[in-house]
């Protein structure tokens, strides 16, 4: 009996998890994340391409039901409710709201394996539900109401990186930071949720498997996830030293389940691309105050001499030409002169103004994190380029950069001069300013532009 009971214990100190998770701080309640999530989820299945399908849907539940009664008692909520939806797109992603909502691209389910590739990633997603890492990322930010973080969340789906330079998403800075967490938070979903994996019966090193390859897809598949889910850095041997402490015994991968709903999808038409979906999207929404859905006319006055001051959220104020116009869109806030914004190709774009904005912050140099914001937009815009190297300036007395970018305007088809300035908020996060004119018109802004630079005083 002794020896039993001994055999007993020392069995299950070998399957005790090798490194504990403790949720962060978070200002909201499990009822807010509920309420966050549903308004979220609501919008998202109106405007994402849902496929409804029995065969995919069915299977993505079940996988999404095996792995909820996994969850550890001490993260349970009885408040949430946990839903599984497929989307029909082909980009390699995945995403879960505060409170249980999960949606799938379908191209997730092909590029996987195995199962347990595709529990793997639904295992990450279910853990930044647990450990409620939404919204400890936004009591991290500021005070917002929950209609407000529902809008943000739908525009940090929506957005990716899709649109122009000028065409961001609509809570400013909020939609771009909300669900694209840092590398803390995904280092501690990848240990819960290989936590989570073990205990349905799956091997978390299939999460590790998928991980590689989604970092090997490369193209239009693979940097989509990436650029929500940075890698901690060394994500791979972690997680496969994790899974060497929860040992799982005959673990589930391939299925015959997986197989025939992938043979089943491949008989489908084949799935949109993220930037269709944005398109079809920007289409049907709400175009920022003051716009129509024509293109700029181009018929645009020079900048005033007079200064309009305007104090945006709880980040700054900000003085402009008193004849341009304030427009929200997702993630910015954009000032322009009449003429100067409209639609092109179903974008809300401008040809002559500022935009200011908010990204988020992986590396605590500044320079880093402008190349990145750069690189960020260049993805989507294959005709910029940098055309001068970084120069330093004050912003409301904190240390800035500043450097100029050349492309090819989407609504003129004409050459235009970008100017970004950067610096960093209290809570490490980038604030960017990118002045938009026609390069054989931008002389006449850049007084304007600086003038406006010069202007910013942050409240953060």
């Amino acid at each position: 009996m002794i020896k039993t009971l001994l055999a007993a214990v020392l069995s299950a100190a070998l399957l005790t998890p090798q490194t504990r998770i403790t949720p962060p701080e978070n200002k909201y309640t499990p009822a807010q994340d509920v309420e966050l999530g549903r308004q979220a989820a609501a919008e998202a299945e109106r405007q994402l391409p849902i496929l409804r399908d029995e065969v995919a849907s069915s299977y993505v539940e079940s996988i999404g039901r095996r792995l909820v009664s996994a969850i550890p008692a001490d993260l349970r909520h009885p408040e949430f409710r946990y839903s599984f939806e497929v989307v029909n797109v082909k980009d390699i992603n995945a995403f879960a709201l505060p409170g249980g909502p999960m949606f799938v691209n379908r191209g997730m389910i092909e590029a996987a394996r195995d199962e347990g590739e595709v529990a793997g990633v639904m295992a990450h997603e279910l853990s930044h539900v647990v450990l409620r890492h939404g919204t400890a990322q936004a009591s991290k930010a500021t005070k917002y109401e929950i209609g407000q973080l529902a809008g943000a969340v739908l525009g940090a789906i929506i957005g990716g990186r899709v649109g122009s330079i000028v065409a961001q998403g609509t809570q400013f800075g909020l939609g771009a930071a909300f669900l694209r967490f840092g590398r803390e938070f995904e280092r501690q979903a990848d240990i819960e949720g290989s936590h989570i994996m073990a205990s349905a019966g799956y091997d978390p090193v299939d999460m590790a498997n998928m991980f590689k390859t989604i970092e090997k897809q490369g193209g239009r598949g693979g940097p989509e996830w990436l650029s929500d889910h940075p890698n901690p850095g060394n994500r791979y041997e972690y997680i496969t030293a994790e899974a060497k402490m929860l040992r799982v015994e005959h673990p589930v991968r391939d299925t015959r389940a997986f197989n025939d709903v992938r043979g089943h999808l491949r008989q489908l038409p084949p799935a949109l691309t993220s930037e269709q979906v944005a398109r079809d999207t920007s289409r049907g929404g709400t175009l920022p105050r003051g716009t129509t859905g024509s293109a700029p006319t181009g018929g645009v006055e020079p900048p005033a001499s007079d200064m309009r001051t305007y104090t945006i959220g709880d980040v700054m104020r900000v003085s402009v030409p008193a004849n341009w116009q304030e427009l929200q869109a997702n993630n910015a806030v954009t000032f322009a002169p009449n003429g100067a914004y409209g639609q092109v190709g179903g974008q809300s774009v401008f040809t002559h103004g500022l935009e200011f904005g908010v990204a988020r912050n992986e590396t605590h140099d500044l320079q880093t994190a402008t190349r990145e914001l750069i690189d960020s937009f260049a993805q989507s815009n294959p005709q910029l380029r940098q055309s001068s190297g970084f120069s330093r300036l004050n912003i409301s007395g904190r240390n800035g950069l500043q450097t100029s970018l050349s492309n090819v305007s989407e609504a003129t088809g004409q050459p235009e001069t970008i100017v970004v300035a950067t610096t960093t908020l209290r809570d490490g996060s980038l604030l960017y300013a990118i002045a938009v004119a026609p390069r054989d018109e931008f002389r006449q802004y850049q007084s304007a532009f600086q003038r406006s630079l010069s202007s910013i005083r942050l409240m953060d």
